[in-house]
């Protein structure tokens, strides 16, 4: 099997999918290719389970909807690990504060549902990548969409998610921080 190589980490989670123009996604929280803040590993990681402030622009202006998710395809799971993934997030809203993938869930939009992640919670779930196992990339996703819902099944996974949508995507906006194991402390 060929691996997509890419400067934001060993593997490109979209390379193999249709490809689409990008637009701009920044966060006050997180830098391209920079260690991801303590605040945004897992609890049992010494962090606080916090999901970062995201904003975005540029996008098409075909655009009706928004799904955000992130993904860490170096996982030692042979499938990658998804830590967060929401769908229906309306055109108007382009920022979510830091928090808004929290348990409590105030911080997403009337409308927008949160995808149970792997550990089966539907909210984010912070870093924790496993002793030996490297540095880990986390793609944070925003995907620009044609239609203003995704018919989703709130139970359904993240990966679910992605196949819905698929022919939906109109842009996709990247940003990709890194993680190691003991990065918290």
């Amino acid at each position: 099997m060929t691996q997509h190589h890419t400067s934001q980490g060993d593997i490109n989670p979209y390379a193999g999918m249709r490809q689409v123009p990008s637009f701009t996604l920044t966060s006050t929280d997180i830098q391209e290719g920079e260690p991801l803040p303590a605040e945004l590993y897992a609890e049992y990681a010494g962090g606080q389970n916090r999901s970062p402030q995201l904003s975005w622009s540029g996008f098409p202006k075909e655009t009706r909807s928004f799904a955000v998710t992130c993904f860490d395809p170096d996982a030692p799971t042979g499938s990658g690990f998804w830590h967060w993934a929401v769908a229906n997030i309306p055109l108007e809203v382009t920022e979510l504060p830091a928090g808004a993938g929290s348990e409590a869930g105030g911080g997403l939009p009337i409308g927008a549902i949160t995808l149970p992640n792997e550990k089966r919670e539907p909210w984010f779930t912070g870093a924790a990548p496993p002793e030996g196992t490297g540095v880990h990339h986390y793609w944070f996703v925003v995907h620009a969409l044609d239609v203003e819902r995704i018919e989703v099944d709130p139970q359904a996974t993240p990966a679910v998610m992605g196949f819905m949508m698929r022919d939906a995507v109109l842009a996709r906006a990247i940003l990709v921080a890194t993680a190691e194991f003991g990065g918290a402390a």
